[in-house]
């Protein structure tokens, strides 16, 4: 983090609960001083709704060029928006809010995040590829949005609740032009469709913590797929675990969320021709996943 902070110093930073772990400051300020922004992130530590209307408030009194929001408030940030983008309002969930003047923007820049970090770590492009994406909040609706961007043939959406996966194919539908949905149960019959993806997203929170199996068995998966997990860990999650031991190409959620982070940054720019600097961004959000995970070992010591 920079340290020389003056009071022309412009703020960003990330509304969750819990933020113990966040990596977002540490990359976030790594690419503020590398692009010389008079700029600092800091995370702020929400514990209800209530304290997000009061801090959201806040924000929209003191000199924030935007922020992020993680979870449990993806979804409820979009009542307290202003405005929000078609993207985000479909995927039913903002990760960014940008302001302009004394108005919020919220956007979704994690499917964005999902498709750049698809490319860069597995050199995969989803055109006319068939997806699988398990899970049916708000990071499965912004990667449906995102596939569907992308021209994918078929993404089909399982849950546990499939009335979920239908609500959300049904908001994507009018979106989905050259790309067939289906919402269907999980994990009840889902082998199939799994097994003959060309792609399966893990949008759920299974893997967060270290007790947590692979949420897909590795009988399920083969080699030449693609497994994307959204969850990120020092070490490899249960399922980038299972997808590499079932022959299959594996990434997990760090790329994406450098990514997302770096579209966060180019929106608060106002639409300049920055940059964002992945590559400093993703060394620093290593650097304090590294760190993050020494703690815990310390901890548990």
């Amino acid at each position: 983090m920079k340290n020389h902070i003056t009071g022309r110093t412009r703020l960003a930073g990330i509304i969750g609960w819990p933020l113990e772990h966040t990596l977002s400051p540490a990359m976030h300020n790594a690419a503020y001083e590398a692009l010389g922004l008079d700029w600092v992130y800091v995370p702020l530590p929400v514990r209800d709704d209530s304290d997000l209307i009061r801090v959201v408030g806040a924000v929209r009194a003191l000199p924030f060029v935007g922020f992020n929001v993680t979870m449990p408030y993806k979804q409820a940030i979009l009542d307290i928006c202003d405005e929000v983008a078609t993207l985000a309002r479909v995927a039913g969930a903002v990760n960014t809010v940008h302001r302009e003047g004394d108005r919020l923007i919220g956007y979704n820049t994690d499917g964005r995040g999902l498709v750049d970090s698809l490319a860069a770590e597995a050199e995969f492009d989803p055109k006319d590829k068939v997806v699988v994406v398990i899970g049916a909040g708000g990071a499965a609706g912004a990667a449906t949005l995102s596939l569907i961007l992308a021209k994918a043939s078929k993404v089909t959406i399982l849950n546990r609740t499939t009335e979920r996966a239908e609500a959300l194919v049904e908001r994507a539908a009018s979106h989905a032009r050259d790309t067939d949905l289906e919402a269907g149960p999980f994990p009840e019959g889902a082998v199939e469709s799994i097994r003959t993806a060309d792609l399966v997203i893990n949008a759920t929170p299974m893997g967060m913590r270290r007790s947590d199996p692979s949420p897909i068995p590795k009988e399920w998966l083969r080699p030449g797929q693609v497994v994307a997990d959204m969850i990120y860990s020092a070490q490899s999650t249960p399922l980038v675990t299972a997808a590499r031991a079932a022959g299959a190409t594996a990434v997990d959620g760090l790329g994406m969320l450098v990514s997302q982070g770096a579209t966060a940054l180019e929106i608060w720019s106002g639409g300049t021709e920055t940059v964002a600097p992945r590559g400093v961004m993703r060394k620093a959000a290593e650097d304090a996943l590294t760190e993050t995970a020494l703690q815990e070992v310390g901890e548990e010591e």
